[in-house]
């Protein structure tokens, strides 16, 4: 008896927003795809879909796989647990199955999750996207890092302090997932007298882009998909901070 042909789990990034930006291989591979997964909210479409949907030249059957956003890891696993045993019965069906997600898959990417639960039992490829950063740098017309300057990513629920410190040991840094954390990371910013060499992206690539100086932005909230950009001045003099 012959076994049962597997299908393949593609992880494919669709960029910051800007359906232009997927590179070609995603495209293909979203098209020649049986199903395309897409992580969602409790309730309607994500990001992702809205961003590949003007570029699907075939019906393609959608899977929404609702993922959450949790301060206790907990209920965020158990929905992860939930969305792979979805696509584990999609690709013992043998289906090509293309989980589509913002950005870069294994860049702070929701699809490392669902990696860690299959790529063990079912062939699955990672085609890469423009992440955020890349992106924010490009509609800022601002070069996050040039020769031997380091570059740091900081997520914005970091403890203040531990945010402070990171910023001190680094020329340049892409503070993420801004959101609520927004009052934190002003006053660390302030703190380090950096307000003045830091830009806020909000929504880079999309219709509803914004770029704001950071030391001019008058709002408490912020999206969640929010960045900061902060590039130190060569004189500035660290060691000055009170």
């Amino acid at each position: 008896m012959l076994k049962k042909k597997q299908g393949i789990l593609y992880g494919i990034g669709v960029g910051p927003g800007d359906p232009e930006l997927l590179t070609l291989k995603a495209l293909r591979l979203i098209n020649e795809s049986d199903i395309v997964a897409y992580p969602a909210p409790e309730v309607g479409d994500g990001l992702a879909l809205e961003i590949v949907r003007p570029l699907l030249k075939k019906v393609t059957e959608f899977l929404p796989l609702r993922l959450p956003i949790a301060i206790s890891p907990f209920p965020a696993q158990r929905a992860y647990d939930q969305a792979a045993l979805l696509l584990k019965d999609q690709l013992e069906a043998g289906k090509k199955v293309a989980v589509i997600c913002e950005g870069d898959p294994f860049f702070y990417g929701s699809f490392m999750y669902l990696f860690e639960r299959l790529s063990q039992r079912f062939m699955t490829e990672i085609i890469p996207g423009v992440s955020s950063p890349m992106a924010g740098a490009a509609v800022l017309k601002k070069p996050m890092v040039s020769r031997n300057e380091v570059l740091t990513i900081v997520p914005g629920p970091l403890e203040e302090s531990d945010m402070e410190q990171r910023l001190l040991n680094t020329d340049a840094a892409v503070i993420m997932k801004v959101g609520r954390h927004l009052p934190k990371i002003r006053r660390v910013l302030r703190h380090l007298r950096l307000e003045h060499c830091s830009h806020y992206v909000e929504h880079a690539t999309m219709a509803n882009q914004q770029i704001i100086q950071f030391a001019n932005i008058e709002a408490q909230n912020v999206p969640y998909f929010s960045m900061v950009f902060v590039r130190k001045i060569k004189s500035q003099i660290m060691s000055g901070v009170e």
